[in-house]
């Protein structure tokens, strides 16, 4: 039995990170798992960099509420989701991701959490486990399950390398150039023929 696994951000979602910066006018803030391949040093600097300009959880909510899927991205999930289990495993964290779950259909979600203060401070996060995309496509296999797995950044090959499939969806020249065994694509339909091809 197969389950697909996809990445949320870049693939099925703008960055989130990308957009508060924008928003906000932080502009340091859109740096992404594309650029930084060691996450728990990316999140650390992002909370010091909120504390630093006094941004808590409800103004990164307040840019999450306006953000909707990428185009075509929930055709894509609706079909694929019409033909194989499919999760979505995220570094992201279920306060940023309700509600865009919602807007995609609510599929299920593996994501983080975030501490977060009185004040509404995020002060910490916590990872659902270790190394959580790669944990999550081994312990899917160790209970019979195949995997394909589909992402765009540096958190993402874990769980490309170790799937019976893996593909790269709208990721960088660089990741592409250092990563060639995996077929990489721009568009939904492409991503999608590839996935049947495997099922």
């Amino acid at each position: 039995m197969n389950v697909v696994c996809l990445d949320l951000e870049g693939v099925l979602v703008p960055e989130i990170w990308i957009a508060f910066a924008k928003e906000s006018g932080i502009s340091v803030l859109s740096r992404t798992t594309r650029d930084e391949p060691d996450y728990d040093k990316l999140m650390k600097w992002r909370l010091d960099t909120l504390r630093e300009h006094g941004m808590k959880l409800n103004d990164i909510q307040a840019t999450i509420a306006k953000i909707d899927p990428l185009e075509g991205a929930k055709e894509f999930l609706d079909k694929l989701r019409s033909l194989t289990q499919t999760i979505i495993v995220s570094d992201t964290f279920t306060q940023f991701a309700q509600p865009l779950m919602e807007k995609l259909g609510m599929p299920t979600i593996f994501c983080n959490e975030l501490v977060v203060g009185e004040d509404g401070s995020i002060t910490d996060y916590k990872m659902r486990c270790p190394k959580s995309k790669l944990t999550t496509v081994k312990s899917l296999q160790a209970m019979g399950f195949d995997t394909i797995a589909a992402g765009d950044s540096f958190n993402d090959l874990g769980m490309i390398q170790a799937s019976k499939a893996g593909f790269l969806f709208r990721t960088t020249e660089q990741i592409k150039k250092d990563y060639p065994q995996y077929a990489a694509f721009e568009r939904y339909d492409d991503l999608l023929e590839a996935i049947k091809k495997v099922l």
